[in-house]
């Protein structure tokens, strides 16, 4: 009888959605905030030294703004998933029987009959009570849990990496073109910011970057229109 090769473990894009939407969001933010600001100082008649303070003042203040709101956010996530936990942890030690009924309930409903329905509930309940409920009935899965640090860490770095691409076409660009030159730049960024973070998520290449794209046009846009008014109000 020839032996079935073992199947290699699969990489499945959703035990990344964790990271990869902090990142991507991170990364975003910091491309789009960034260029608009410059852009917007910019088309305010201001000097170029002006307006790559404003670029790194929005590179620090934003990384740690996006730091701290993913923390706490998170942070809040977290403490609703551990109040959770350690309600179905008090309720299986005070009524087991009736968690077990539940937990029969659950598998009846996703398709399994009543004997076999009872006999995983009774096997996986064994195996481990508190991580099936968590599972099955609370909805939690290891990969979606909570993580408020790695979600502050990845955002603050991602945004600084994206601030720094348009901060750094503007260090490189004259003043009297810096404003369209940025915002072709910073497209351009997100453009592939797009295509790789729908790559990674395994979504549509052309959806991802049609979606980044179009937020970051009308951004960019409505800034410099209010960079011109306040600059030709204030000239």
């Amino acid at each position: 009888m020839t032996a079935v090769p073992a199947k290699p473990p699969e990489n499945h894009a959703v035990s990344r959605i964790g990271w990869l939407r902090a990142a991507v969001l991170g990364a975003n933010d910091g491309i789009v905030s960034t260029a608009s600001l410059i852009v917007g100082v910019a088309a305010a008649a201001a000097g170029k030294p002006q307006v790559l303070v404003a670029g790194v003042a929005g590179l620090v203040a934003g990384a740690l703004s996006m730091a701290a709101g993913e923390y706490v956010s998170v942070s809040s996530q977290a403490d609703t998933e551990a109040a959770d936990l350690q309600r179905e942890r008090r309720e299986l030690a005070e009524m087991p029987e009736m968690e077990l009924q539940e937990l029969t309930a659950i598998y009846r409903q996703r398709g399994l009959d009543e004997k076999l329905a009872s006999e995983v509930a009774i096997a996986l309940t064994a195996h481990d009570a508190l991580a099936t409920h968590a599972r099955d009935e609370l909805g939690l899965a290891e990969m979606h849990r909570a993580r408020p640090l790695q979600a502050a860490l990845a955002s603050a770095a991602t945004f600084a990496v994206g601030a720094a691409l348009p901060l750094g076409a503007a260090m490189l660009l004259p003043l009297g073109s810096l404003a369209i030159g940025v915002s072709i730049a910073a497209l351009l960024f997100l453009m592939l910011l797009g295509g790789v973070g729908a790559k990674a998520g395994g979504a549509p290449i052309g959806k991802g970057v049609l979606r980044v794209t179009f937020w970051g046009v009308i951004a960019m846009a409505v800034t410099y229109g209010i960079g011109r008014m306040l600059g030709t109000s204030v000239g």
